[in-house]
C-alpha cells in the first residue's frame, strides 16, 4: 500500500507531466522536473528510468536538454560512478528566464517580419503587417512585465538569503562547534 507521502510524490511527478504537455512540451521532461522537485536527494539515471517505466536513451536525451535549459543539474557522489541528478538552485526562476528568451525571440521575429514586409508594396500584406505589428507589441509588453517581475524576484531572494544568514547566525550562537 503506498504512504500518503509517496501518494503525494507520485501526483507532484503526474502533474508536471501533464502541465508540461498542456504547454506543448514534452511529457516526461515534465515528469522528470517533478520526480527531481519531489526527491531529497539526487537521483541516478537509472532510478529516474525506472521510476518512470522509460528506457536510458530517451531519459538521456531529455536530461541534456534539461542541463543545457539550466533547469538540472549533474552532481558527483563519492560513491557511485553513475550520472547524478537534482534540480538547479533557481530552477523556477531559470525556466522563467527561458520563457523571456522566447519572448524576446518572438519580438526580433516580428520585427524582422515587419521590415520586410513594409517593403513590398501589396495592399493584400495589410492584415499582415497589422498582426506583425500587434505581435511586436504583445511582446513587448510582456518583455516589460517579465523585467519588472525578475526586478521584483531579486529583492524577494536578497530578502531570503538575509534571513537564511540571519537564522544561521542565530543557530550557530545555540549549538557552538
Amino acid at each position: 500500500m503506498k504512504t500518503e507521502k509517496e501518494k503525494v510524490r507520485r501526483d507532484v511527478v503526474r502533474e508536471y507531466g501533464d502541465a508540461y504537455y498542456a504547454f506543448g512540451l514534452n511529457k516526461v521532461m515534465g515528469r522528470i522536473i517533478g520526480l527531481l522537485l519531489s526527491a531529497d536527494e539526487p537521483i541516478s539515471l537509472a532510478d529516474i528510468c525506472k521510476q518512470l517505466g522509460r528506457s536510458k536513451g530517451p531519459v538521456s536525451q531529455i536530461m541534456r536538454r534539461l542541463v543545457e535549459r539550466n533547469l538540472v543539474r549533474k552532481v558527483w557522489t563519492p560513491s557511485s560512478r553513475q550520472d547524478y541528478y537534482e534540480l538547479q538552485p533557481s530552477v523556477f526562476e531559470n525556466a522563467f528566464r527561458n520563457h523571456y528568451e522566447m519572448i524576446q525571440n518572438n519580438i526580433r521575429i516580428a520585427q524582422q517580419l515587419r521590415a520586410e514586409a513594409a517593403l513590398v508594396k501589396d495592399r493584400d500584406l495589410d492584415m499582415l503587417r497589422r498582426r506583425l505589428a500587434e505581435m511586436e507589441e504583445f511582446f513587448s509588453l510582456m518583455e516589460k512585465h517579465h523585467q519588472a517581475f525578475l526586478s521584483e524576484w531579486a529583492k524577494v531572494q536578497a530578502k531570503h538569503v538575509l534571513e537564511n544568514g540571519v537564522a544561521q547566525t542565530a543557530q550557530r550562537k545555540k549549538f557552538p562547534r
